[in-house]
Order: structure tokens, then sequence, then C-alpha cells
């Protein structure tokens, strides 16, 4: 129970920082779309429903690299980081997944000093 409450409120902490910074509260999709800009240097004036998948899949991948579930492989000629699934992501309902994932997004955000 207290690690769920760890967890909530130290993404709360990170919400309240986005909003300050960005003027919008972010989900998780948003987040991972950040994390995905911050990582390629891609900025756009309009991006499609394409890029966006691609961005928030390099997140992904860039997040669950500190816990060995992907590698960097490189990147290719346009500078888009591609990965090597390394390990299977373990079963987990919706709701596991979620907090994974916030879990992951916090810690990149502590390790990039945000």
């Amino acid at each position: 129970m207290f690690i769920h409450d760890d967890l909530q409120q130290r993404w709360w902490d990170l919400e309240a920082k986005i909003l300050q910074r960005f003027g919008k509260k972010p989900d998780v999709e948003a987040v991972l779309f950040l994390i995905g800009m911050q990582e390629t240097g891609f900025i756009q004036d309009k991006i499609t429903k394409e890029q966006k998948q691609d961005l928030i899949h390099v997140a992904v991948c860039t997040i669950l690299c500190t816990s060995g579930y992907f590698a960097l492989k490189g990147n290719d000629v346009d500078g888009w980081p591609h990965f090597k699934q390394i390990k299977e992501l373990p079963i987990m309902s919706l709701p596991e997944q979620e907090n994974f994932l916030k879990d992951h997004i916090l810690l990149y955000f502590e390790e990039q000093g945000f």
C-alpha cells in the first residue's frame, strides 16, 4: 500500500512540475510523448499520428532500458534511435502496466535532474 501511495505522490509531483512548465496537466501518454521528443530532438509544428506513435515508442524503449528490457542499438541516418528487446516484459493488468510505466518515467526524470 505504501509503495503505491509513494508512486502516486511522486507522479502528482511530476504532473505539477510539467503543468507549471507547459501549462497543461499531462497524462502518461503526453509524458511519454515529451520524453520521445527529448530523446530524438524531433520538433515540428505539425506532427502526424504515426510520428507521435514513433515518439512514444522511443520513449517507452528509452525508459525501459534502465531495467534491462531494451538496449539501444544505435541511430538511423535520420537520427532516430533503434532498440533491441533484451528480455520479455512481465504480464500485468492494465493498472499494473500504468504503474510500471509511471515508475520508469519517474526514474527517467530523476536521472535527467528534472
